[in-house]
């Protein structure tokens, strides 16, 4: 999730950080021990190479701080201290000026969350200009483990449910949302699709893609992607809805799984 914030409330209590290590562009603050979570810290390295390798995202110019609370009290008191007008959620990316954080909690999927925000602030530290529902899209395409994001995300069977439904929600529908509060489950899940027909569907959803990527980074306002996409091919719906319904596997990739067990 994201919130950009002015200056912070003035804290009446203070956090305890026990931990504190730099990982790539990260520096993590922790009210608790590391160690134990060296997996998911190196996730977050990982986690630069591959927006790299699929983005060309640029490397920020600072460390994105992430702070880590020790329990979901401590989180609530911690950001309804320092930012009272964020939205709550279990973990939050924050951006002030340029300045940009991730704040979260010990808890099982810490590492889900730290994928997802840490994507955020990866995106804003490169293209700050992202529309919302990319924003989230792409937050989302990242949040699996890397195994999962192509063809195990767990958005996938219920959009499947959704297509076969007849409930489609249109790009131009998700390009006019502006605020977190105003994006639904379902937009959410659909922000994913979109971004994953922009990664994985045809070539001139890519072109759309790295079209705008190459404008916001220049600093010039990009298009709407409906248009875009309406452009180059006017049956971009229909094809949208086909990606999701031939996309599978391919066979020799489940054999290498199968073989691996």
């Amino acid at each position: 999730m994201l919130a950009s914030c002015g200056a912070p409330a003035f804290a009446r209590s203070r956090a305890t950080w026990k931990d504190q290590r730099q990982v790539g562009p990260f520096l993590v603050s922790a009210a608790f021990n590391l160690s134990p979570h060296r997996a998911i810290l190196a996730e977050l390295e990982v986690l630069q190479a591959e927006l790299q390798r699929i983005l060309a995202l640029r490397p920020g110019s600072q460390s994105i701080e992430v702070l880590l609370l020790a329990s979901a009290a401590d989180h609530q008191t911690y950001l309804a201290e320092r930012y009272p007008s964020a939205p709550y959620r279990r973990a939050l990316f924050v951006e002030q000026g340029a300045r940009l954080s991730v704040i979260a909690y010990d808890q099982p999927e810490l590492a889900v969350d730290l994928r997802h925000e840490a994507t955020h602030a990866l995106l804003h530290s490169d293209v700050p200009r992202l529309p919302l529902w990319l924003d989230e899209g792409l937050a989302e395409y990242f949040e699996p483990a890397a195994a999962d994001r192509v063809f195990d995300s767990p958005h996938l069977s219920p959009l499947r449910w959704d297509l076969r439904l007849g409930r489609l929600v249109a790009l131009r529908e998700l390009e006019h949302k502006y605020e977190l509060q105003s994006l639904t489950e379902r937009d959410y899940r659909f922000a994913w699709a979109w971004t994953h027909f922009l990664l994985h569907g045809p070539e001139y959803a890519a072109e759309a893609l790295w079209a705008n990527l190459a404008a916001w980074r220049a600093g010039e306002s990009g298009r709407l992607f409906s248009k875009l996409l309406a452009a180059a091919a006017p049956s971009y719906q229909s094809e949208f809805v086909a990606h999701f319904r031939h996309w599978r596997r391919p066979a020799e990739l489940v054999s290498q799984s199968a073989a691996t067990r």
